[in-house]
């Protein structure tokens, strides 16, 4: 059974999974990070021995074996637990949102250096995975796009690591056409959104929503739209971790977003 150590594991995605984890035949969990050094099993109300609690990944490599690392934490702390779990070669599953580009190069490098698995996605979401192929596939026929992030008004990121990872994606195939360029807007420069590798991306934070994307594609006389919105419940996500799980080992080095190791 392959050993797991959750970054985040008394958080709102990361208390679910932990219990999932729990009940796999599988996977076993071994320990987790918080901010107090408590027993895991205790907090969620486990039927377990002891799962130990950690306030920093040092401390956990020091006391705790582990295969694989999730983190589900904060940009800052999650490149620190990724950087050290790739050191002591340990492979990754990313959930994080908020890693730059240039912060994913590198971890892709040290990872290819200590020959270990990193699968970073913005999302788990099975139809956020097809939002992203799908959109990519548009991309390919339609050269003026623009990306719409929502979430809830208590969200103080933005964007999203969903759009973030989108939008990535998308320039890698082509850079969106901009007829009128942002800098020769006329009024406020700032309604035309923020350029994210050269795509716009408005982010919308208001209540009624919990998480969404939306990418929209036109052309002369017709309009493609492609909608993702996540509900309040974590059942989404705990289905695409336990696909990049069962993927550990089939790769080397960095691969972003779920699809990558999907069958399609």
């Amino acid at each position: 059974m392959k050993k797991v150590f959750i970054a985040g594991a008394t958080g709102w995605v990361g208390k679910e999974l932990s219990k999932a984890i729990v009940a796999s035949s599988d996977y076993t969990l071994v320990g987790g990070l918080s901010r107090s050094e408590e027993n895991l099993s205790d907090i969620l109300g486990l039927d377990q021995a002891v799962i130990p609690l950690f306030d920093s990944i040092e401390k956990a490599i020091d006391k705790v074996d582990f295969d694989i690392l999730i983190d589900f934490t904060s940009p800052k702390i999650a490149k620190e637990n990724i950087i050290a779990s790739i050191k002591n070669g340990k492979n990754s599953i990313v959930g994080t949102s908020g890693l730059s580009d240039l912060e994913y190069e590198e971890i892709g490098s040290l990872a290819e250096e200590k020959n270990v698995y990193v699968l970073a996605a913005g999302n788990f979401s099975i139809t956020a995975v097809l939002l992203q192929r799908f959109s990519e596939t548009a991309a390919k026929y339609i050269d003026h796009f623009e990306i719409i992030d929502y979430a809830s008004q208590k969200k103080v990121d933005a964007p999203s690591g969903t759009v973030a990872e989108l939008a990535y994606r998308l320039s890698k195939i082509q850079k969106p056409v901009l007829d009128v360029p942002i800098e020769n807007t006329i009024g406020y420069k700032e309604t035309r959104g923020a350029t994210i590798n050269g795509i716009q991306v408005h982010a919308v934070r208001l209540p009624g929503h919990i998480l969404g994307v939306e990418t929209i594609f036109g052309m002369e006389d017709e309009r493609l739209n492609i909608k993702h919105e996540a509900g309040s419940g974590t059942a989404p996500y705990l289905k695409g971790i336990f696909i990049a799980l069962n993927k550990i080992d089939t790769f080397k080095g960095l691969k972003r977003g779920l699809d990558t190791v999907m069958d399609f």
